[in-house]
């Protein structure tokens, strides 16, 4: 009995280390999540996201618009919550991109492009949007997130790795 309860207990542990291993989060669907590992290339993993974040803000959009009978309230909150969690991990990309001296040129202008259009929407949303009370203290930490991620890829574009110079022969 004592032998079977140990061996329960170290699968147990092997199980959780392996889990530990590879990080899932909850704001990705495991299609979106095996589309970011297969990706190649950084610049790949900052689109992927990018693009994930940008479909969760329109989400978020259309759920202020046109409010779900059941788990609204739940909805608006994960909506933005995964909309910085995908923008995070973008702003991330980069970052580890540039210390890894890697080409994430395009990532890094992406991420500034796409974060100055994100932060017109959310201040939008702050001063026009419906039920703010509900959804405010989320809202408030995406619009900080995203102004970080912004600030962060402008001072990327100074560090970033410049593009490959042709060497005429």
């Amino acid at each position: 009995m004592k032998l079977a309860a140990a061996i329960l207990a170290a699968s147990i542990a092997a199980g959780a280390g392996v889990s530990a291993q590879v990080p899932d989060k909850d704001y990705l669907s495991s299609q979106e999540a095996d589309k970011i590992r297969d990706a190649e290339t950084t610049n790949e993993r900052i689109k992927l996201f990018v693009q994930y974040a940008d479909d969760r803000l329109k989400k978020f959009q259309y759920e202020l618009e046109h409010p779900s009978p059941t788990n609204h309230t739940q909805l608006l909150n994960f909506l933005m919550n995964a909309y910085i969690g995908c923008l995070d991990d973008a702003a991330d990309l980069v970052e580890l991109g540039v210390e890894k001296q890697e080409n994430v040129r395009a990532g890094v202008d992406l991420v500034a492009t796409k974060a100055k259009q994100y932060l017109d929407v959310l201040k939008k949303i702050q001063a026009e949007g419906k039920e703010l009370d509900v959804y405010k203290d989320n809202l408030d930490d995406a619009i900080e997130g995203t102004q970080d991620a912004l600030n962060d890829a402008e001072k990327a574009k100074k560090n970033v790795a410049p593009p490959p110079v042709r060497r005429k022969s």
